[in-house]
């Protein structure tokens, strides 16, 4: 089987594991048109004005001039939760405001499905720089590839197939899959299974210390975290063994077991 070196890491790696959001896609551009929409689709019925200070507060957004959502808290719920997770923070906004937790779960999951509804029509995804040439080179080099994230599996799926690239991987392994997510090791050792390879043999590639935190748990051979540019990347991905800017900071060269 051929082997990889990656970022010019004398340690040779047979797979990588990337996170989804924030890693391979344009995580604001998706995911910030989802809570705005789920925002505007259930405020009313939970009891909350339908502004960006409450995405900011609640979710971890960071909001431009006009309003929309730019940037976001690598460390908050938007970034690290599970679309449970969100659903779970709106409706309890609501039973703080007087619903009962019924009525309140209710409105923040017919919330949840408008905002579904509304990507699912827009085809709201798109890949970020230096991602698709980054794949090509690895798939050259023999690497065998992997999507863990903190998104459900269905929809993980198809936005990797609107982004064209569900052909370049071996497996795609959500959230739901694994009895506990990020930082757990479960998504890791699950998509190391499904690929027939060791955990120390692999690359763990994302955008939050929740992916950092659950390549080191797995005992994956390398964790590397993207940096946000706009923060102290120590601070941000202290789990991290190397951090970069994109995919184009990654080199890949393919190498034969010596033995």
């Amino acid at each position: 089987m051929p082997q990889a070196v990656v970022a010019d890491i004398g340690s040779r790696f047979d797979a990588i594991l990337f996170d989804k959001d924030g890693t391979l896609m344009d995580f604001a551009y998706t995911w910030g048109k989802w809570s705005e929409q789920l925002l505007a689709s259930c405020s009313g019925r939970l009891g909350l004005p339908n502004e960006q200070s409450v995405l900011e507060g609640l979710l971890g957004t960071r909001h431009g001039e006009d309003g929309t959502i730019v940037d976001y808290d690598r460390s908050g719920p938007l970034a690290m939760g599970t679309v449970e997770d969100i659903t779970a923070i709106m409706a309890w906004q609501g039973y703080e405001n007087g619903l009962s937790w019924g009525e309140a779960r209710e409105a923040a999951l017919d919330g949840k499905r408008a905002a579904d509804q509304a990507i699912e029509e827009e085809r709201a995804v798109r890949l970020l720089p230096h991602v698709l040439p980054f794949l090509e080179r690895c798939r050259a080099a023999g690497l065998k590839l992997a999507v863990v994230t903190a998104d459900e599996t269905i929809a993980a799926e198809k936005h990797l197939e609107w982004l064209g690239i569900r052909h370049l991987f071996e497996a795609c392994i959500g959230t739901d899959l694994a009895v506990r997510g990020k930082p757990f090791p479960d998504l890791v050792l699950l998509a190391c299974h499904e690929l027939s390879v060791q955990p120390e043999r692999v690359v763990v590639i994302g955008d939050t210390d929740g992916d950092m935190k659950m390549a080191k748990a797995a005992g994956a051979g390398l964790a590397i975290g993207i940096r946000d540019i706009h923060s102290n990347h120590k601070a941000q991905l202290p789990h991290a063994d190397i951090t970069i800017r994109s995919m184009d900071d990654l080199s890949v060269e393919d190498k034969q077991d010596e033995d």
